[in-house]
């Protein structure tokens, strides 16, 4: 059961979708569930595992509902459990039930790593790829051209293709694509990026998805101003909406004056970093030192 309910748990990860995993730590007397039963929750609803039934368990998911929606800023925490309305004791929570032991259970709050899919291996790219690598981010890489989504350029790629744009995006969906924290448009072709960016924002809408990572991935597109006007006029005029297209990040990254490709990708990353987090750049942060 363990097992199972952590593999499960990986693989909702895997979707960019948060999960709570419920463990018991210790029981005393007569309850539901053993030390060591499991049961986890994702942000998608669903859940697997069990640490016992009953009001226990009905408890546990409750408060495991909260966490994920983020109603709380707690990550983790452990509560004890008395399985009788009269139940006393220091930091014992009662329960209406006859069982009458004690069972202390830990709530752990997983966030998915970010899975950056990289739409166009050139010299950003690498740079990109080699960023990702230090922080041990998952990344894919596609490019139409096959020499630019090498093994030997992107060695720890999860995913390489060197499809057309049509031929890749006619085997993906809104729900395939969150696999993906985050979508860079890099491409070395403008009508490519162009492409993508209508692929993307079309499977979006009829999703009825957000570009918040998790409805759906946020998308980044390298270049000008005046490139990014071209590309919206055509959106508005393929009938998207202005709103989606407001989410779209052009251009991508933070302004720290980046110039070279390097510099460039610290800059594209501390971007994801700051979204993944939550956090405002600009804001100090109280919690180092």
């Amino acid at each position: 059961m363990t097992a199972r309910v952590l593999e499960w748990a990986l693989n909702e990860l895997r979707q960019q979708r948060r999960v709570v995993v419920a463990t018991v730590l210790s029981t005393s007397g007569s309850v539901p569930g053993k030390t060591g039963a499991r049961l986890a929750m994702s942000s998608s609803e669903h859940w697997v595992g069990t640490v016992g039934g009953a009001g226990l368990e009905f408890k546990v998911l409750h408060r495991c509902t909260e966490l994920l929606a983020g109603t709380h800023e707690v990550k983790a925490e452990v509560t004890t459990y008395g399985l009788n309305k009269g139940a006393k004791g220091f930091e014992v929570t009662p329960l209406n039930s006859l069982c009458g032991g004690r069972v202390t259970i830990s709530l752990e709050v997983m966030l998915p790593m970010p899975h950056v899919f990289i739409m166009g291996g050139g010299h950003c790219g690498e740079a990109l790829a080699e960023c990702l690598d230090r922080l041990e981010w998952s990344y894919s890489v596609h490019d139409t051209r096959p020499e630019f989504v090498s093994i030997e350029k992107y060695p720890a790629a999860v995913e390489r293709s060197s499809a057309s744009v049509e031929a890749y995006f006619a085997e993906e969906s809104n729900a395939s694509l969150q696999r993906f924290s985050d979508v860079l448009l890099l491409g070395h072709d403008w009508e490519e990026d162009q492409a993508r960016l209508l692929a993307l924002l079309s499977r979006a809408h009829e999703a009825g998805a957000t570009l918040d990572g998790v409805e759906a991935p946020r998308i980044g597109v390298i270049g000008s101003r005046s490139k990014w006007q071209a590309f919206e006029a055509v959106c508005l005029e393929e009938g998207l909406p202005a709103s989606l297209l407001e989410q779209v990040v052009c251009p991508i990254g933070l302004n720290i004056g980046a110039q070279t490709p390097q510099e460039i990708a610290v800059a594209v990353v501390a971007q994801i970093m700051a979204a993944h987090k939550g956090a405002t750049p600009n804001e100090p942060n109280w919690r180092q030192g």
